[in-house]
Formats: structure tokens, sequence, C-alpha cells
């Protein structure tokens, strides 16, 4: 019997189950440091890295989290515990910024207007908390203005709801009044000064 051979076949056979001894040992002890800290539950809607979805099942070596897409994923749990976890359930409320321009042709007296209106518009709806609207700044084609308010509700759908009901109320309100949209436009004005001509870029 080539004694050798077999002490070197049972030392390699050793360490690959030491290794895979390890692994299973750093996933049941991430199990354990998931059941106490307890970052989510089944139920929650979490984003790990780029993906995200609902947690279906917290098991001893996996997590089980389904996608927006549908597909099942199956992450271990040592990897859960070295990567950031955003866990959306928790939210209490959710802060939302928003941006649009008006032409510059628009008067200053109607301009001090629009904050006021864009007020009106948020605080009519049920789920918002308006914080503020400012004229920001003089961008290349529009005269733009942001406005922050928050969505009390962690429902996701109501968020998108609210923002909608927001766009909506802010196209009519400026259509009332005669105010119009800024788009991307450039004016060219020739050497004469005979005409001017305003183009604007292919969609």
């Amino acid at each position: 019997i080539d004694v050798s051979a077999m002490i070197a076949g049972l030392g390699g056979g050793g360490i690959a189950i030491a290794l895979a001894t390890q692994t299973l040992l750093g996933d049941v002890s991430a199990s354990v440091s998931l059941l106490f800290d307890e970052p989510f539950q089944p139920g929650d809607f979490v984003v790990v890295g780029s993906n995200a979805g609902t947690v279906q099942n917290v098991g001893i070596r996996t997590t089980r989290i389904r996608a927006l897409s549908g597909e099942l994923l199956i992450i271990s749990n040592s990897d859960l515990l070295k990567s950031r976890i955003q866990n959306f359930k928790v939210l209490e409320e959710r802060r939302i910024a928003f941006h649009f321009g008006v032409t510059y042709e628009t008067p200053t007296a109607v301009l001090r207007k629009i904050p006021g209106w864009v007020e009106s518009i948020v605080r009519a709806q049920d789920a918002a908390r308006f914080d503020r609207c400012h004229f920001q700044l003089f961008g290349e084609s529009d005269l733009r203005f942001e406005t922050v308010y928050f969505v009390q509700v962690p429902d996701y759908a109501v968020y998108m709801d609210t923002q909608q009901a927001i766009n909506f109320g802010l196209c009519e309100k400026l259509e009332q009044e005669g105010v119009s949209f800024a788009y991307t436009t450039r004016t060219l004005y020739p050497v004469n000064g005979e005409s001017s001509l305003q183009v604007s870029p292919p969609l």
C-alpha cells in the first residue's frame, strides 16, 4: 500500500471538507446575525446591490427575494451581510424633488406667482406634505423651478399617483394662465440682422 499517496489524498480531502464546512458555518453564522439584527423580514421590499424585490423567506443558508421582474433571487446570507441593504418597508415618508422649466418669454410678474400655484397643487394631494418651490436658475433654454415635497406613506404606487396628479394639475394651471413649458431651442441671429431663426433639435 502506497501510504504517502493515501495520506496526500486524505489531506486534500480534508482541506476540501474544511473549506466547505467553513462556507456552511459562515452562512449559518450570517443567518443568526440576520435573526438578531432583523434588517428585514418576509414581506419587506429591499434593494440589495443592483437587485430589488420583496423578501420571501430567510433560511439557514440563503434568503429568497422575489424580484420586481418576477424571478426568484436566492442570495447566501453571508453575501447579504457584506452588502448594503436598503429596506423600504420601514420608510416613513418619501422625499421628492422635481424640476420644470418655463420659457424666457414669461413675464417676471407671472414668474413670481408660480411657486404659489405649485404649493396649492401639492397641498391639494392627500398624501403630500409641501416643503418648498423656488425659481432655481436660468437654464440654457428655460427658467427652471425646483419643487420639494414629501409623500407621507411608503407605498411607491401612492407616490406615483401623487406625482401624476401634481403633473396634471401643473399642466392645467399653466395652460389656464397662458404659460408655456420650455423645451430645448436655439435662436440664430444672422449677421445682417434681417431676421432670426429658432431651431429645435430633432426628437
